[in-house]
């Protein structure tokens, strides 16, 4: 990784030498690892067994999770919020391990659509939930800082599963609680 990066220096401008590009290649590299440390996660590691025994049987809502990835069209980075809610069926998840589900997706190469899915199908699959919605709301800077260069845009994504799909009312509670 560190070749590549110094040859994509070099092509940038290979006249262009300073002392503080030297280590350059070398800091990208593991700036790169760590942007992309989802790939070396699992599930089943993320989780780490904090699923407990409940009789919560109510909307449970996680609001303002921050995430960060890039987009695997551009490599430039995307950012937001991400807001997950789910309905529990005899088993709740640690709270911590939202977050870390979020970050388990985000930390790889994205695109916002396949992330929002990602996060409620897992969310879904260890919890056995009744209902899992995700919604994320992120800025994108491959449409900032290059190509339309809009700076206000906001990306908004959602996935609903369950009960937040097929009951309007649940979805409507939600969607209220997010206002």
């Amino acid at each position: 990784m560190e070749q590549a990066i110094a040859k994509l220096l070099d092509n940038l401008d290979p006249r262009e030498k300073t002392d503080s590009l030297k280590d350059t290649p070398k800091r990208a590299a593991e700036a790169f690892r760590y942007l992309t440390r989802g790939y070396n996660l699992t599930l089943p590691e993320v989780v780490n067994n904090a699923i407990f025994d409940s009789d919560m049987d109510e909307m449970v809502l996680v609001k303002d999770v921050e995430i960060y990835s890039l987009c695997e069209h551009h490599l430039l980075p995307f950012f937001g919020k991400c807001h997950i809610a789910y309905i529990p069926n005899g088993k709740v998840l640690g709270l911590s391990k939202f977050a870390r589900i979020a970050d388990l997706f985000a930390r790889r190469l994205q695109i916002q659509e396949r992330l929002t899915q990602q996060i409620a199908q897992s969310i879904l699959e260890v919890t056995q939930a009744k209902g899992v919605a995700v919604i994320i709301e992120a800025q994108h800077l491959c449409m900032m800082m290059r190509g339309v260069e809009k700076q206000n845009s906001l990306m908004k994504t959602s996935v609903m599963l369950g009960k937040f799909r097929s009951d309007e009312r649940t979805r409507n509670e939600l969607l209220s609680l997010l206002r």
